[in-house]
């Protein structure tokens, strides 16, 4: 049986997605990714639906290429969010933080493919059985939100489970990264850190900056202690948020301490205050180049490496 890859599930050039990036992935940000071969995704935490409805129409005056709307399923306004979703016809849509089952139907009867992001095998499966076109496997190495299970664990565990096609994510920043998902049965790859190092990318020069000064180490887990683990850059804002942890302290005071770290990061490039999300994969993003050049030489490096593989 021959297996479509992404690109033609997607009717995209390359079959590469880029990262739902809560606070960066905005409709200019998409935009460029989907008008470079890949699809661009609309992330809607920090956006209100007003301001959703704006990012959509900003990114369709940019670029008639298809895209997506990833929902952050504890945004507070998410039923008001997922039913513009349906009301826009959004060609694909993605989901996160949660279970998007009650509004699968609704999406796909507009005209979307839905393609949730899933940790496990078990999500995953209940995914399918919800009408999932897809999904994506995010193993542990990814920036932000993060599970247990690595990417060459998870993937090849959810492709024997199901019947749906799945799309790997979680430290994919090369050819030679993209090959390997290929090879444990993925038909692409969701990338989001090597994006991050792009002109076209809105995040502060400062966390540009911060990526590209990255080592293989550069990164950590906060959140594990409360369940909500999230991988970011080591810095002092990192460091803080782990001697609390260590300490046991209360919530009130992980509060003061995180709340709006993201935005800080993003919009002040605060090094000292703020949360740097960043995957495994920062250590090997190294100057800021175009978001069609980084595309254009992931496949590159996929095809250098497909055929250099050795005959056993």
């Amino acid at each position: 049986m021959t297996v479509k890859m992404l690109n033609e599930l997607l009717n995209i050039r390359y079959p590469l997605m880029q990262g739902g990036m809560a606070q960066v992935a905005t409709g200019g940000f998409a935009g460029a990714v989907s008008a470079a071969g890949g699809l661009g995704i609309i992330a809607t935490g920090g956006f209100s639906t007003a301001q959703l409805r704006e990012q959509i129409a900003l990114l369709r005056g940019r670029t008639d290429k298809p895209f997506g709307v990833n929902l952050m399923l504890m945004h507070p306004e998410v039923e008001e969010l997922a039913a513009l979703i349906a009301e826009e016809r959004v060609p694909v849509v993605t989901t996160g933080a949660g279970d998007p089952s009650r509004y699968v139907e609704s999406w796909k009867s507009s005209g979307s493919l839905v393609i949730p992001v899933i940790p496990s095998v078990a999500l995953a499966q209940r995914m399918e059985r919800a009408g999932a076109d897809a999904v994506v496997a995010e193993g542990t190495e990814s920036g932000g939100h993060v599970g247990e299970l690595t990417t060459m664990a998870l993937v090849p565990q959810v492709v024997d489970a199901l019947s749906v096609p799945v799309i790997a994510a979680g430290g994919i920043a090369s050819g030679r990264q993209l090959c390997a998902a290929v090879a444990l049965g993925a038909i692409g790859a969701q990338i989001g850190t090597v994006l991050l190092a792009s002109p076209e990318c809105p995040i502060h020069e400062n966390y540009k900056q911060a990526v590209l000064n990255a080592r293989d180490t550069g990164t950590v887990v906060t959140g594990r202690v409360s369940g909500t683990p999230v991988r970011a850059l080591k810095n002092r804002m990192s460091r803080e948020y782990l001697k609390l942890e260590e300490r046991h302290a209360s919530r009130e005071e992980f509060e003061v301490l995180a709340l709006g770290s993201l935005r800080r990061a993003v919009f002040e490039g605060d090094d000292r205050r703020g949360t740097f999300m960043c995957g495994q994969v920062a250590g090997m993003v190294r100057e800021i180049r175009p978001v069609a050049a980084i595309l254009a030489d992931l496949m590159e490096g996929y095809e250098q490496a497909r055929r250099g593989l050795p005959t056993l």
